[in-house]
């Protein structure tokens, strides 16, 4: 008798752990270096986050916490969410310099496709093949890209490689700092949120900077001029941008709510991002074309060819670093390239 009581017990102690760890709610502090207009957070996360919502009836919610509001640099970013400081974060690995290194093959010139949607797709493709390992200390929900670098500024037009010598251009990574320097700028790193005011200073004289960032960050007020790549050809160098959740939290989950979050994330969060990044990008790109005094430059085949001709040296010195630490940087390369390739067949 008293075994079946103890027995009666213990399964209704059960049973009201299993109903309360399915009732169990999350709130997700998540962190961005971009103000809260900007479309990773405006246009992707939050509809990510209200899916979630809805799916999991309720209980999972997010608060969020743009323009680094929990403290830091965006280079610290990566740090705060494997401390726990936010639960998700999303950020460019290329800001905390060295830190990610197999990463960097996919922002070497020549390597990506142009657009957010088909650079996403083949940045997933790539991470799932060679950089896992390089994130284990995180659960990685998404890993995009940011459209292809152009080039905004100020008051002189660029078009050629040859008229990039001499000036000074924020840089976004290292490996387009790189690239930068092997054109003859001076590439000065900084996150988005201080390039308007560094132009408007005249400390730099234009930015590496994708469309979609121009206006939530007021890029447009202080730069007249704009180089674009063609569109049928692989960027002159790209930015890789993540979303990272802090592990322990994730793993903390119940299943269902685990299995919720893998759902909406991977690859439909990174193809969220591409359509998005495609459309803020074309928006901003018409309105700032229609904006009086400005004028944009798509680079002829035959500069561009020779642009990438005299960037050939960021890729051998990446190469060269690679090699350096132990990773096999042509296998990495090749692997990108043929990740691009995949999405223009």
């Amino acid at each position: 008798m008293k075994k079946s009581r103890h027995s009666g017990w213990l399964m209704a102690m059960l049973l009201g752990l299993g109903s309360s760890a399915q009732a169990q709610e999350v709130t997700f502090k998540i962190a961005h270096f971009l103000p809260a207009v900007a479309s990773t957070q405006k246009v992707v996360l939050q509809p990510w986050c209200d899916e979630m919502g809805q799916l999991s009836n309720g209980r999972i919610k997010c608060q969020f916490y743009p323009s680094m509001q929990l403290g830091g640099t965006p280079a610290q970013l990566a740090d705060q969410v494997k401390n726990g400081v936010a639960d998700i974060v999303w950020t460019a690995p290329g800001y905390s310099a060295g830190r990610f290194p197999r990463t960097e093959a996919l922002e070497l010139p020549g390597v990506l496709p142009l657009g957010g949607l088909a650079g996403g797709r083949a940045i997933w493709d790539f991470f799932g093949q060679h950089l896992k390992d390089e994130y284990k200390d995180y659960k990685v929900l998404a890993m995009h890209g940011d459209g292809g670098m152009n080039i905004h500024t100020a008051t002189k037009p660029l078009a050629t490689a040859e008229d990039f010598k001499g000036i000074k251009l924020r840089s976004p990574n290292r490996t387009i700092a790189r690239t930068l320097t092997a054109l003859g700028a001076t590439p000065v790193a900084m996150p988005p949120a201080q390039v308007t005011e560094a132009i408007s200073k005249g400390v730099v004289d234009g930015a590496s900077a994708v469309w979609e960032v121009m206006l939530p960050t007021k890029l447009d007020e202080v730069t007249r001029f704009h180089f674009e790549t063609p569109a049928d050809r692989p960027v002159m160098g790209a930015t890789v941008l993540v979303v990272l959740m802090n592990k322990h939290k994730y793993e903390s989950l119940p299943a269902d709510l685990k299995a919720i979050v893998d759902r909406v994330s991977g690859l439909p969060l990174v193809e969220r991002y591409g359509k998005a990044w495609d459309e803020a990008s074309v928006a901003a790109r018409n309105k700032v074309k229609a904006l009086p005094g400005h004028k944009l430059t798509v680079v002829s085949g035959a500069q561009y060819d020779a642009i990438l001709k005299q960037v050939e040296i960021v890729e051998k010195e990446w190469l060269s670093d690679a090699k350096a630490k132990g990773i096999n940087g042509e296998v990495l390369v090749n692997a990108a390239r043929e990740s691009a390739r995949k999405q223009l067949r």
